[in-house]
């Protein structure tokens, strides 16, 4: 749904959020965390740690799995959204993904399962979540009219190593770390614009978070809604959800081939 074409006329270039709009951190994460406790389990070290600790990491079923994956992702929103530019002591966010594997670990009770380095191999595997089936062909797409780049929290190597790994085909990297910030604090907006030199309403945040829509906004940029599966954080019953079906620019509804239909509305064929 588009609410005016003539007020994303103006721009030349398209900011995308990466976690959630463009891969499918959700199921990448719960895949990748099955696996490797399937690989410790069948491990001869495994079966020399103490038994009461094997147990409870063997009672781990995939939907454990599941809901600790999520609050590994919760621990992110956290992380960025407390950080105070200037204040908080800077951390990237591997840096973050490791610490926060660490102490989740510990929470469940299976903290010593896991060497030191397989935790931090682990942690790593924020750099290689699965597209969503869309974002390849359509990213590449709508770089034949648009300057297309990243803009999310995510440290630059783990960005560099998702465009590769999804042959995403981004033109520009660029990280909310690049500023000092993380979004959804102004510098990391108009960082971006001042980066790609342009003006803010010649660039079009685009994501599946209207809460990152709205940091964008307030800094003078256009919005552009991808919605995917679970990745909304507002209820549809929330004032600001009813809100911003009126100042969200595009509105791409989940179901539609996201970035594909992105730039079918945006006239690219």
């Amino acid at each position: 749904m588009t609410r005016n074409n003539e007020t994303l006329k103006d721009v030349k270039a398209l900011t995308f959020d990466v976690f959630g709009t463009v891969v499918d951190w959700r199921s990448t994460i719960h895949d990748e965390l099955v696996q490797r406790a399937r690989n410790k389990i069948s491990s001869q070290a495994f079966g020399e740690l103490p038994q009461s600790l094997q147990s409870s990491f063997q009672e781990i079923s995939s939907e454990g799995w599941a809901t600790f994956a999520q609050e590994w992702q919760n621990s992110y929103g956290l992380f960025t959204q407390k950080f105070v530019p200037g204040e908080t002591e800077w951390k990237d966010i591997d840096t973050h993904h490791y610490d926060s594997l660490r102490e989740l670990l510990d929470k469940w009770n299976v903290g010593s399962v896991y060497t030191d380095e397989e935790t931090r191999s682990l942690s790593l595997a924020w750099h290689y979540l699965r597209p969503w089936e869309d974002s390849a062909l359509g990213i590449r797409t709508l770089g034949t009219r648009y300057v297309t780049a990243t803009l999310s929290n995510g440290n630059r190597s783990l960005l560099e190593d998702l465009d590769a790994h999804g042959s995403l085909g981004f033109q520009r990297i660029i990280s909310a770390a690049d500023f000092g910030a993380y979004k959804p604090h102004p510098k990391t907006y108009l960082g971006a614009v001042d980066a790609l030199e342009y003006r803010p309403n010649e660039v079009a945040m685009v994501a599946a978070h209207l809460g990152d829509l709205a940091g964008a906004r307030s800094n003078g940029l256009r919005t552009i809604y991808v919605e995917r599966d679970r990745e909304e954080t507002w209820s549809q019953h929330d004032a600001r959800w009813k809100e911003a079906r009126e100042w969200v620019d595009l509105w791409i509804s989940q179901g539609e081939e996201g970035f594909v239909e992105m730039a079918r509305q945006l006239g690219i064929s």
